[in-house]
């Protein structure tokens, strides 16, 4: 992991993301999207933003491809989950009291230097700034430096490091939402115990969780008294977050995993939903696909309402050449649930993938509806912009790109396709607007990085 960490953080802002349709397997510290985990997350996290006095819909969640078991807060209300926590734990309320504790520290205003300056940052300044901060402490200086584009405004050490006080604070806080919404605090404290041994191991040993989050066995002393003291200890995980857990693991470990780790875990004596939906994914990976399909197909008949079976089986045949075949299955999904963003820009690649102009309008509308939602995909803006110069509009296909790019803190390349863009968009048009704000705010950032 060490030797790939480094590539990955030196390239920290060209290859962060892998902002696609579905989840899909991706090289170590990126951002992944999966509208059904994303689902999953929001379901268990919603409930415990609101019950701390947060907008749910204000607070961002995002899923890293790592698989060490870490969480943590920054750059405002942002949660981040690695991949690693999720497919360690054991059930639900575990992985929900760690968001309940993160929420703790986001209400409590922890950090709040390194919130500060990191509140106005692209996201992929913040993840770069937070990994490269991350390998710096676990004994890689010349990769975290790499990292870490921020270096002279954030402290290494205030980036993920919380003190003892703070740690409390947010246990405390973590118990109060989760009395409030009915949910057992009893996960957190497994959760914490797993991590109690570690602070004997040296700092490049030790799980990042406890290097951010020091532990102590006073701090879990106290946290036990506070679970104990709760009426909803021994209540147990609600059956449809159990459910969603073991799907969402399962669908992280197949697609992340290799195969034979796959096959290993989810043995085909095991016919549970979650282990026949792991060995679909791990063919597709291998890839054999007319099992993997014969398998989703399984999955479908027994679920024809799961949007995200029909996704699947959308993405596969797309990734392997079967574009028009695909549609159906996407077209499936997003009227299953069309109010996930990312179902339509999988539904809007397949059919910009026919090459047919007859279907290039609805590609376009897919898109622009998704991106309304989720205006941080870059994927989607990306061939959003393909659409746009097959239609002809070779301003609004500037203008996306120059879109995608600012989002990506690309500037030189969205200054390029920006300039482009306002010479021919009609002056005044939302488009035309738009693009003057990415140049003006390329402008303001370039000035600033020649006074520092």
């Amino acid at each position: 992991m060490a030797a790939i960490r480094r590539k990955t953080f030196a390239a920290a802002f060209s290859a962060l993301f892998a902002l696609g349709t579905a989840l899909s397997p991706a090289s170590a510290q990126s951002l992944i999207r999966d509208a059904e985990i994303e689902e999953t997350i929001r379901i268990y996290s919603e409930p415990i933003f609101a019950a701390a006095g947060l907008v749910p819909e204000n607070v961002e969640t995002y899923i890293i491809n790592d698989p060490t078991l870490n969480a943590f807060v920054a750059g405002g209300q942002r949660v981040f989950l690695h991949t690693g926590l999720i497919t360690e734990l054991d059930r639900p309320a575990q992985l929900i009291g760690v968001i309940a504790h993160e929420t703790g520290h986001i209400s409590g205003g922890h950090l709040s230097r390194t919130q500060e300056a990191l509140a106005g940052a692209t996201l992929p300044i913040i993840i770069g700034t937070l990994l490269g901060a991350a390998a710096i402490a676990a004994g890689s200086p010349d990769a975290g430096i790499a990292g870490i584009q921020l270096g002279q405004h954030v402290a290494q050490r205030s980036v993920l490091a919380y003190s003892r006080t703070q740690e409390s604070a947010a246990d405390q806080a973590a118990v109060k939402f989760l009395n409030a919404t009915g949910q057992s605090s009893a996960g957190l404290l497994e959760t914490f115990d797993r991590f109690s041994d570690q602070e004997v191991l040296a700092g490049r040993n030790q799980d990042p969780y406890v290097r951010s989050h020091p532990l102590s066995r006073e701090r879990i002393g106290a946290l036990e008294n506070l679970v104990n003291n709760s009426p909803y200890t021994d209540r147990p995980d609600k059956p449809d977050h159990v459910t969603r857990y073991n799907m969402m693991k399962a669908k992280i470990i197949g697609f992340l995993g290799k195969p034979q780790t796959t096959f290993r875990i989810y043995p085909e004596s095991d016919q549970s939903l979650h282990a026949r939906y792991a060995r679909a994914l791990a063919y597709y990976r291998i890839p054999e696909i007319e099992t993997a399909l014969a398998a989703m197909d399984e999955l479908v008949a027994e679920q024809p309402q799961n949007p995200y079976f029909h996704e699947l089986r959308g993405q596969v045949l797309l990734e392997f050449g079967q574009p028009a075949n695909a549609i159906p299955s996407y077209r499936e999904a997003v009227k299953l649930a069309p109010h996930q963003p990312l179902l339509r820009v999988g539904l809007a690649q397949a059919i910009i993938a026919t090459e047919n102009p007859g279907t290039n309008k609805e590609a376009m509308d897919h898109l622009v509806k998704s991106l309304r939602d989720d205006p941080e995909n870059f994927f989607a803006w990306h061939q959003l912009a393909i659409a746009y110069h097959r239609d002809g509009q070779v301003g609004m296909a500037d203008y996306a790109t120059a879109e995608r790019h600012y989002r990506a803190n690309n500037l030189g390349q969205a200054q390029v396709h920006a300039q482009r863009a306002i010479k021919v968009l009609p002056q005044g048009s939302p488009a035309w607007n738009r693009t003057l704000d990415i140049q003006q705010s390329i402008q303001q950032s370039q000035k600033k990085k020649r006074r520092s």
